[in-house]
């Protein structure tokens, strides 16, 4: 059977080597330009690739197509696919044809990263066979070539989610939804929301969907939707009415999970993960934890020992009194949000990059009085100036990581904290978040 592949990248390959390894003639076609990394992997493999455009008669052949979720719906080549009855999929749901494990899928618009690492952290402690893939890491096609586990942590972006049909995961994570990625959705919010939500589309009875309480966007999609999977929300505030209430919640400081009747319980300040966003990152994973009964000791330890991802909020030095953050991957308004909130005292902000269509006023309340100064580092600080001018009072462009570093620093006094948080992306001035992140760190490194 031919099968063409959409996209060199880390999805594209994966799903290729996976192809291959099940029988299929594989051609990986890519509009662009693949990277020495992937093409060695594929030349390795004898996988015959083609980058710089698509041949479209070879494609054409294929019964069937594996897109790479950087690839839009919209464009030409996948409605000549769709007219032709030729059958298009995502790398997540051509994988899934092929994994005998249970999934734990997780997705919203901020936190994913966090717990989906807090969750593999909890099963690896628990000594299960496991993996981590999807979003995160190395993608799931490719690790599954390389063999199947008992147990997947998925991270799931929308664009992931997009292409799936049969794809039924046993956990199913769905933390929040803000505005995030309308570019890719016709700027329409129900779309990407609806995105969001084909993560549970598959699930029965057997299933859980677990999701946070008061976000008014999923309470409002829930009352559309007649989801078969057993719900386990997570809340602030007093434990709901009724004694059949399963989910969690986090009251007076304290963390309280309940499932299936049991019960445990422990202080917010043990937790590895500090800030109010990552109470309920804690929470999603406790959750995971005790669907799959693993003991209370493994989820409180794993709870209170985690470290988190790279470019989240990740503590880099501390300088003459002064804390720097790196918080690269926050490439949305309300990611960004978080990590103000989390931070106390004052706060030199670094910020910018390519704006998704972010309302900064979102932001309003965190910044009046706290943010000192804000570094704009971008090409195009237009959107930021306008938002920002007459709420912090200085404002400062700049072209590079080191020079923003560097301003940041001369500013500062002691217990400031610069925070690298941008609400945007990176591709004005980086290839990529990490490679922004990894910027920001060698320059504090330097001074």
């Amino acid at each position: 059977m031919k099968l063409t592949v959409l996209g060199g990248g880390e999805s594209g390959v994966g799903a290729a080597r996976l192809a291959q390894s099940k029988g299929y003639k594989v051609l990986l076609s890519d509009n662009g330009e693949i990277k020495e990394k992937y093409k060695n992997v594929l030349s390795n493999h004898g996988i015959e690739f083609e980058e710089g455009g698509h041949t479209l008669d070879r494609i054409f052949d294929s019964e069937v197509v594996v897109k790479s979720p950087g690839i839009p719906d919209t464009i030409p080549l996948i409605h000549s696919l769709e007219e032709k009855g030729i059958h298009t999929i995502s790398e997540i749901e051509f994988a899934y044809k092929y994994c005998s494990g249970k999934i734990i899928a997780i997705t919203g618009s901020n936190g994913k990263t966090t717990t989906t690492m807090l969750t593999y952290h909890m099963l690896e402690s628990a000594g299960l066979d496991v993996r981590m893939a999807g979003n995160v890491g190395t993608s799931f096609a490719g690790q599954l070539t390389d063999g199947d586990h008992d147990y997947w942590v998925l991270e799931l972006s929308s664009f992931q989610l997009d292409g799936i049909v049969d794809f039924k995961p046993h956990i199913a994570v769905l933390l929040n939804i803000t505005p995030d990625h309308l570019d890719r959705y016709d700027y329409k919010f129900e779309n990407y929301v609806a995105s969001k939500f084909r993560i549970a589309m598959n699930q029965d009875e057997n299933n859980h969907f677990i999701y946070w309480a008061h976000d008014q966007v999923i309470s409002e999609e829930l009352s559309k939707h007649d989801l078969k999977a057993q719900l386990l929300p997570f809340g602030i505030g007093k434990k709901p009415e009724g004694e059949d209430w399963v989910g969690a919640w986090n009251e007076e400081e304290r963390l309280h999970i309940k499932t299936n009747n049991n019960y445990f319980d422990m202080s917010i300040h043990d937790l590895a993960l500090q800030g109010r966003h990552n109470v309920f990152n804690s929470m999603a994973s406790s959750l995971n934890g005790r669907v799959l009964d693993l003991r209370k000791e493994v989820v409180r330890e794993s709870l209170s020992n985690f470290e988190n991802a790279e470019h989240r909020l990740e503590h880099v030095a501390r300088v003459a009194g002064i804390s720097f953050v790196n918080d690269s991957k926050a490439t949305n308004i309300n990611s960004t949000w978080y990590a103000l909130e989390s931070i106390d005292g004052p706060v030199i902000w670094i910020a910018g990059g390519v704006d998704k269509g972010n309302d900064y006023s979102e932001l309003y309340d965190l910044v009046d009085g706290r943010v000192r100064a804000l570094i704009c580092l971008g090409t195009d600080n237009k959107k930021l100036h306008e938002a920002f001018e007459g709420r912090i009072e200085t404002i400062v462009d700049v072209l590079s990581a080191d020079e923003a570093v560097r301003v940041a620093y001369d500013l500062g006094y002691k217990n400031d904290t610069v925070l690298l948080s941008p609400a945007c992306a990176s591709f004005d001035l980086f290839e990529n978040y990490e490679e922004r992140g990894h910027a920001f760190k060698a320059a504090v490194k330097r001074l």
